[in-house]
């Protein structure tokens, strides 16, 4: 799982009409070490104060979740080896927990190490020895690694983040907004979506007016002569897999973790409350949708 993992997704918008006072914004940074879009319609200072409490959150999040942030919460649970979370920190960690149980344990955020040991090109089974979601615990309000551990919630917690904000915003009242932190969600509107894959080029198309979108590719980020999305013991077995659920972090860690799984637990997740669709690319390029 890699902070720099892209997701192969373009987009177009088709806004309904609106007053002449309204009026359609984008902003446009970087968040988790990729860029980031929110964009949304309405009267130009509605919209410019809308567009500042969404920035605050995704400073927020940054500053709960991201590696590339030394006094993050996740660096310091990093470097220390334990932390007693903040209340989105505990919030993301019980959500990667549900991820990891639904998807037998292929999702599993303690493969940092291996993910460090291939950036850096060292000899990777030492790493691979520490990874284990089951040997972290939680326990009296603080959460305790294994020796040697250290987590990355990458694969999570972008559509974290893409929810907190999408939440927000439909909270104040934005029934037309489009959320992109790395994962896409809609609060409403007619939003178009083209999936891609990184050997296959465009492969689908798709329609969303509320929920979210997230797609992962193995070989979008080459590491250690591989893909980014790693496993102890299962190797990738498609090329692209793009997950349409009510939350953005939900889509988030299965896309990720379905990447690796076989089509029984695949076609198993499908039928899961709040997931809506699943697109799977192989490595030949042929695209199945569920």
């Amino acid at each position: 799982m890699n902070m720099n993992r892209r997701r192969f997704l373009t987009i177009s918008a088709a806004f309904a009409a609106t007053p002449a006072l309204a009026q359609s914004q984008t902003w446009k940074g970087r968040a988790f070490g990729a860029e980031v879009a929110i964009r949304l319609s309405g009267p130009v200072e509605t919209v410019q104060v809308a567009l500042h409490q969404a920035r605050k959150i995704v400073s927020q999040m940054e500053q709960r979740f991201s590696l590339f942030r030394p006094n993050s919460e996740l660096a310091r649970l990093n470097r220390q080896g334990y932390l007693r979370p903040s209340t989105p920190f505990r919030a993301l960690f019980d959500l990667a927990d549900t991820a990891h149980r639904i998807t037998g344990g292929l999702f599993d955020p303690t493969v940092q190490p291996l993910w460090h040991a291939l950036a850096v090109g060292d000899d990777p089974a030492a790493a691979l020895a520490l990874i284990g979601w089951d040997r972290l615990s939680f326990d009296k309000g603080i959460i305790r690694l294994a020796p040697g551990q250290a987590l990355t919630f990458n694969g999570i917690a972008q559509g974290f983040a893409t929810d907190a904000v999408a939440d927000a915003l439909a909270g104040a009242g934005f029934g037309n907004a489009l959320v992109n932190i790395g994962e896409y969600r809609a609060t409403g509107g007619d939003w178009r979506l083209a999936v891609e894959d990184p050997q296959h080029g465009l492969m689908a198309t798709r329609r969303l007016g509320r929920g979210a979108i997230a797609t992962s590719s193995p070989l979008a980020t080459p590491l250690g002569g591989g893909g980014h999305i790693l496993h102890p013991r299962q190797q990738p077995q498609w090329s692209t897999v793009s997950v349409e659920a009510e939350s953005a972090a939900m889509a988030d860690a299965l896309s990720t973790g379905l990447v690796l799984a076989d089509m029984a637990l695949i076609r198993k997740i499908r039928q899961m409350t709040g997931v809506r669709r699943i697109i799977l690319v192989d490595w030949q390029g042929d695209l199945t949708t569920l």
